[in-house]
């Protein structure tokens, strides 16, 4: 790992389909150990921007860097980033185990993992049942261990709330610290403002610019201000 640098950086990143564009001249870094929320409506530029980052889309000029180079450049990258985001499915006719060993093999993680990462999310008791028995919040925790993978630095994770119950948002959050407590960096979309409040170091709100990228503590700088009033202030105040 090299000294000084981001886990991950984002410099002038413009994303444009035709005429469209979905991200602008976009900036921000993720410092390592941290947890920071990409927040913004739909449409703002999120997805696209998380799927720049990890190679699924290149820019249309500027650049998003992971332990300092591009995702095309880093060797073993399931050991550099983990991702779960919307769009990664799973096959619903195999066993949790069997996707997980899929997911091993394609990342060259040890023998033994697959059963590791399921007990890291609490998916033990059930390696064995099809996917497409889940529900919704299982799916969600399977593929959070399919992103554990490799045993990556850094997560990058769009809406891994979804379909939780309380229960389970309460088990992802103290997940989360405890993986930056580690040592690990967590990149995290979501509409969740009240639980990102909970547990986010720094937030980036844009809406296809940034808006705002900084710690939390100086976006929301007083007992009356919340996550959530201050992500309206600025979205509502942000040109069309």
């Amino acid at each position: 790992m090299k000294m000084n640098v981001n886990a991950i950086e984002v410099r002038g990143l413009t994303k444009k389909y035709g005429h469209r564009v979905a991200v602008e001249d976009l900036s921000f870094a993720v410092p390592y150990g941290s947890i920071v929320g990409l927040l913004g409506p739909n449409g703002a530029g999120k997805s696209t921007t998380l799927r720049t980052i990890v190679g699924l889309l290149a820019p249309t000029s500027g650049e998003s860097l992971i332990d300092g180079a591009p995702f095309s450049a880093l060797d073993n990258p399931a050991s550099h980033v983990g991702v779960h985001m919307d769009g990664f499915g799973f096959e619903g006719g195999i066993t949790a185990r069997r996707h997980l060993e899929i997911a091993r093999l394609a990342a060259g993680a040890p023998r033994g993992r697959a059963e590791e990462v399921l007990d890291e999310v609490g998916l033990a008791a059930d390696a064995r049942r099809r996917v497409r028995t889940f529900s919704t919040g299982m799916a969600q925790r399977l593929g959070l261990a399919a992103a554990l993978i490799g045993s990556p630095r850094t997560l990058i994770l769009d809406e891994p709330a979804n379909g939780l119950d309380p229960d389970g948002i309460r088990w992802l959050r103290r997940f989360l610290r405890d993986y930056a407590r580690r040592g690990g960096t967590v990149l995290i979309a979501s509409h969740q403002l009240s639980e990102l409040e909970q547990v986010v170091d720094q937030v980036v709100v844009i809406k296809r610019r940034a808006l705002f990228a900084g710690r939390l503590e100086d976006l929301v700088t007083s007992d009356a201000d919340s996550l959530e009033s201050k992500y309206f202030d600025l979205v509502e105040g942000a040109s069309a």
